[in-house]
């Protein structure tokens, strides 16, 4: 699936989501949260676990409750993260494409960042678990920003860090709230996305969609090479 797929010009800068982008944490995360949820009798449908993706803490927290009371989240969230929390010292799987496409950026020279609605303890563990924190040299969270997605805070500061307008950066994600927050930053955006298909509203903000991140390395290569 390509929707939109090029770009006119290399950019200076390359701001990365994490989950559900570079790492396959998103299917790994509401997997847990499923199989913590069915073992203490509530009810998580799965168009409910969707709805979580790209959300903050803060807001993952205020929706569950809503989905199960305010007195069962803290129970829920400490027995689902304790099995995400040993997938991700295991390593959380990468998606496809994700070496290759970082392998290619530093080859050339091109500026990294990570820009992450994951508070910084757990974001930094999930990209060294997975031998991926090398390849960046600054890993913006929700942890540094008064603002998550869909705020562009966390990609604004993503650029700040590499000394680079975001109007010269180039922002991949997966999620329709990290693509509303990059492009409120003032970023070009190109989609992948993961477990959500972008519904005609996130088709309607005009940005670049790509079905893998193999599409987007071919996309670059290019414009690299030039």
């Amino acid at each position: 699936m390509t929707a939109g797929l090029e770009l006119a010009v290399r950019p200076q800068a390359v701001i990365f989501d994490m989950d559900g982008l570079m790492l396959d944490s998103e299917r790994a995360l509401l997997g847990c949260l499923a199989q913590a949820g069915a073992e203490a009798g509530h009810d998580l449908p799965q168009a409910f676990l969707l709805s979580l993706i790209g959300s903050s803490d803060a807001l993952t927290r205020q929706r569950i409750a809503g989905q199960i009371g305010a007195d069962a989240v803290d129970g829920l969230l400490r027995a689902s993260y304790a099995r995400y929390d040993v997938l991700v010292a295991a390593g959380v799987p990468h998606r496809p494409g994700i070496v290759e496409l970082l392998e290619l950026l530093a080859a050339h020279g091109v500026p990294r960042a990570v820009a992450t609605s994951t508070r910084r303890p757990l974001a930094l563990r999930k990209l060294e678990s997975a031998g991926l924190l090398g390849y960046f040299e600054h890993v913006a969270t929700s942890s540094d920003v008064a603002h998550p997605k869909p705020a562009p805070d966390i990609y604004l500061l993503a650029a700040r860090s590499l000394g680079v307008d975001p109007r010269h950066c180039l922002a991949l994600e997966d999620s329709p709230t990290g693509v509303r927050a990059a492009l409120a930053a003032g970023m070009t955006v190109v989609q992948v996305p993961d477990l959500l298909e972008p519904d005609a509203g996130v088709r309607a903000l005009g940005h670049a969609i790509a079905g893998s991140l193999h599409d987007v390395r071919g996309l670059l290569q290019p414009l690299l090479s030039a």
